[in-house]
């Protein structure tokens, strides 16, 4: 795997160990601003119409003020040079971080979106659907709150970094989060699908859940080819009685739980729609 030597920071390519953020960064302070990883492969990005349709709509509702210039074609062009000058020839994660620059909570602020662009190598492995299941549970410590800001991917990134942790404590692939409700919203790092009586469900937005755009991708296709799919409710006795659980995420599409708790799940949906969306 070859080294990122190279990001782009606000328009200039630097090398990748020069110091970006000062202390007064709102960031770095208040998590005051937000990301979006995107897969980069055979020389695009992969769904780049929903990434860049979040981008910007992301963009006006955090209240940036972004410059005529800051357009998808100014930042696609930012991501193809870097992937190039950093070596990814075949596939590649980019992630884009936007956020506002130095103050406190009240100061008077410029609300440029000052970003970042940052790319790695990626495994082939991330072209294929896991042979192993994963194995999950419940993040009982932090509670994903349902409000107008929860489906944006902020960098105020909190519950899921803790939750990640807890998960590799206890030797778990991932870890589910739930909302005040005691309802499902989402995973760490991924959307949560189910499979139970031949319906397909996922958490509404209006859960909790982050809008990813590997999730608007599925819920799409699935509704294209008339595969029986709804954004609902999810509690936990329905999850335990389901027979399938799998997770979406830009990164490596779809992945099947095998095991939440005493629960075990098949593969068979997860399977399908992965053959037939990415093949």
């Amino acid at each position: 795997m070859s080294t990122t030597n190279f990001l782009y920071a606000d328009g200039q390519m630097l090398r990748s160990d020069k110091a970006l953020i000062l202390p007064d960064n709102r960031s770095f302070r208040y998590g005051d601003g937000f990301f979006e990883t995107m897969k980069f492969r055979d020389g695009q990005i992969q769904l780049a119409d929903y990434h860049f349709e979040r981008l910007f709509k992301t963009l006006d509702r955090l209240k940036f003020q972004p410059p005529s210039f800051f357009t998808r074609a100014y930042l696609e062009t930012q991501i193809n040079e870097l992937v190039k000058k950093n070596g990814h020839h075949g596939l590649a994660r980019v992630r884009l971080t936007i956020y506002r620059g130095e103050g406190g909570i009240y100061d008077r602020i410029n609300h440029f979106p000052h970003h970042l662009i940052q790319t790695w190598d990626l495994n082939e492995s991330n072209n294929k659907i896991n042979e192993n299941g994963l194995v999950v549970d419940i993040f009982q410590d932090a509670k994903k709150v349902c409000d107008g800001f929860s489906h944006l991917k902020t960098n105020n990134y909190l519950n899921y970094a803790i939750a990640a942790i807890w998960a590799k404590e206890n030797h778990l692939n991932d870890a589910f989060l739930f909302n005040p409700y005691n309802r499902l919203a989402d995973a760490t790092i991924a959307n949560v699908f189910i499979v139970k009586d031949g319906l397909v469900k996922t958490p509404a937005l209006s859960e909790g859940p982050v809008e990813g755009v590997m999730r608007r991708h599925v819920l799409t296709e699935m509704r294209k080819r008339n595969i029986p799919v709804v954004e609902s409710t999810l509690e936990l006795d329905e999850i335990l009685q389901a027979s399938e659980i799998f997770l979406t995420n830009a990164i490596y599409g779809i992945r099947w739980v095998k095991q939440l708790q005493t629960a075990n799940y098949e593969a068979q949906m997860a399977n399908f729609l992965f053959k037939t969306l990415f093949f």
